[in-house]
C-alpha cells in the first residue's frame, strides 16, 4: 500500500477535546506512544482545546494553535527527510499564521498578508515557494486551506494553481490525484484522475479541469470530501451522496471483497468454502466501483452533518453529534475496537457511552481525528 501525501483537513472554533484512533506508527495520534494500531478513541493531550485548527497526512499530524501571544503550528508525527520521529515540534516560521495544511513532503502555511510552502526536512525547513496575498477585494471573509485568493495550493510543485472567479468556490477538497469543490450556491465540481469512478461524472476518465457532477445538480450541497479514490458530499438536507472506488466498502455500499474476506475468516483451512445460489444471487448486488454519485441510507440516522474521507475508509457525522465509520479498518481507524472492516456505516459507541457529543472529524489516510464535548456543553 502507498500512502499518498494528501492532507486531510476540519475546523472547529469552540472548546472542545480532540480524540485520535487508527495508524499511530510514528506517534501522530500518541506523541509518547509509537504502537502502531489504535484501534479506540484516545484523548489528543497535546492539541490545545480551544479555538484550534487539525489537518492530517498519513505520518503526521498538525494543529494551529492560538494563544494570547499569537499562532504558531505544531506537528506530532514523522520529521520528513530523517528518520526522526517528532513527539511534538513547533514550527517557529508559522508563527502569526491563521491556517496550515500539511502532506508528507511539504508544511503549507497561510498568514494574512502572504501564503508559503515549506520543504519538511530535518535538521532545518526550507521555503521553497511564497505568493504575497492580494488584499485589495478582501471582504472579510476567509476560505480554507488550500483555498487562496485566486485559486489555490498543492503540496507539490507547481504550487498555485488558479480558479475560475465564476465558480465563487467556498471549499475544496483534494485527494489523491482528483479534486471536488463546493461552490456558494451548493453545486459541486470535480476533476483530475478519474480511473476509479471518483470524479462522479459516470465515467473512468480524467478531467483536466473543474466539470459539474451533473447527478448531483439541482441539489444544493453543503460540505464535500475527497479520499484516495472516492469522494462524498452531504446535501443542505442532511443526505449523503458517496461515489468511486469501493473495494473496501468506503462507499457504505456491498463489497465484494469484503464478502470474499468473510468467507476466508469462517474456512477452517481444511474445508473449500461453497457459496451456494442465494450468495450467488446477491453477488450481482456488489458495488466494486460507483461512477455517479449514490444516495446512502445510514440506519437510524435523519441527518448528517459532516462528513470526512480517509485513504479507504468514511467517517460521518450526525445531527445529533453521533460518529458513524465504514470501510477498511486494518489499522483502527473506524474506532470500533477491533481491526475488522465493514461496508456498513457502524455507530462509534465510545462517544455515547462516555455522554459525548462529536462536533467534527478528519480523517488521515489511514486514521481519523474527532473533536467532541461532554453533551451538557453542546449546544442545542
Amino acid at each position: 500500500m502507498k500512502a499518498s501525501d494528501t492532507s486531510f483537513f476540519v475546523f472547529i472554533t469552540r472548546r472542545m477535546n480532540w480524540f485520535g484512533f487508527g495508524f499511530n506508527g510514528f506517534g501522530q495520534i500518541r506523541p509518547a506512544d509509537v504502537t502502531c494500531k489504535v484501534n479506540t478513541p484516545v484523548l489528543i493531550s497535546d492539541v490545545c482545546r480551544s479555538n484550534c485548527r487539525v489537518r492530517a497526512s498519513w505520518s503526521s499530524r498538525a494543529h494551529v494553535h492560538h494563544s494570547d501571544g499569537g499562532s504558531h503550528v505544531c506537528v506530532s508525527g514523522f520529521g520528513s527527510g530523517s528518520s526522526e520521529q517528532v513527539c511534538e515540534d513547533t514550527v517557529p516560521e508559522s508563527r502569526g499564521c491563521a491556517d496550515a495544511l500539511i502532506s508528507e513532503t511539504h508544511l503549507t502555511l497561510n498568514f494574512t498578508d502572504r501564503v508559503e510552502c515549506w520543504e519538511i526536512q530535518k535538521p532545518q525547513n526550507k521555503l521553497v515557494w511564497k505568493r504575497e496575498q492580494d488584499l485589495s477585494g478582501n471582504t472579510g471573509q476567509t476560505v480554507p486551506l488550500p483555498l487562496v485568493p485566486g485559486g489555490y495550493v498543492m503540496p507539490r510543485s507547481p504550487f498555485f494553481r488558479a480558479l475560475c472567479s465564476e465558480l465563487c468556490v467556498v471549499s475544496l477538497a483534494l485527494g489523491t490525484g482528483h479534486a471536488v469543490l463546493l461552490t456558494s450556491v451548493g453545486t459541486v465540481y470535480s476533476w483530475g484522475s478519474g480511473s476509479h469512478g471518483q470524479l462522479g461524472h459516470g465515467a473512468l476518465a480524467s478531467q483536466d479541469e473543474p466539470q459539474v457532477v451533473e447527478a448531483l445538480w439541482g441539489v444544493p450541497m453543503r460540505a464535500v470530501s475527497a479520499g484516495s479514490w472516492h469522494s462524498a458530499s452531504v446535501s443542505t438536507g442532511g443526505d449523503l451522496y458517496i461515489w468511486g472506488w469501493n473495494e473496501s466498502g468506503q462507499l457504505g455500499l456491498p463489497s465484494r471483497g469484503l464478502e470474499e474476506e468473510k468467507h476466508r475468516a469462517k474456512s477452517d483451512g481444511n474445508t473449500v468454502q461453497t457459496i451456494n445460489k442465494d450468495e450467488k444471487d446477491h453477488a450481482d448486488t456488489f458495488i466494486s466501483i460507483q461512477a455517479f454519485p449514490a444516495l446512502v441510507d445510514v440506519p437510524d440516522v435523519s441527518e448528517i452533518s459532516r462528513i470526512s474521507c480517509g485513504s479507504r475508509h468514511t467517517a460521518a457525522v450526525t445531527g445529533t453529534g453521533d460518529l458513524y465509520t465504514w470501510g477498511w479498518g486494518h489499522y483502527g481507524q473506524l474506532g470500533h475496537c477491533s481491526e475488522d472492516s465493514t461496508d456498513e456505516p457502524t455507530l462509534v459507541d465510545y462517544f455515547p457511552t462516555h455522554s459525548m457529543c462529536v462536533q467534527d472529524v478528519v480523517c488521515g489516510l489511514w486514521n481519523t481525528f474527532v473533536s467532541a464535548v461532554p453533551k451538557e456543553q453542546s449546544p442545542s
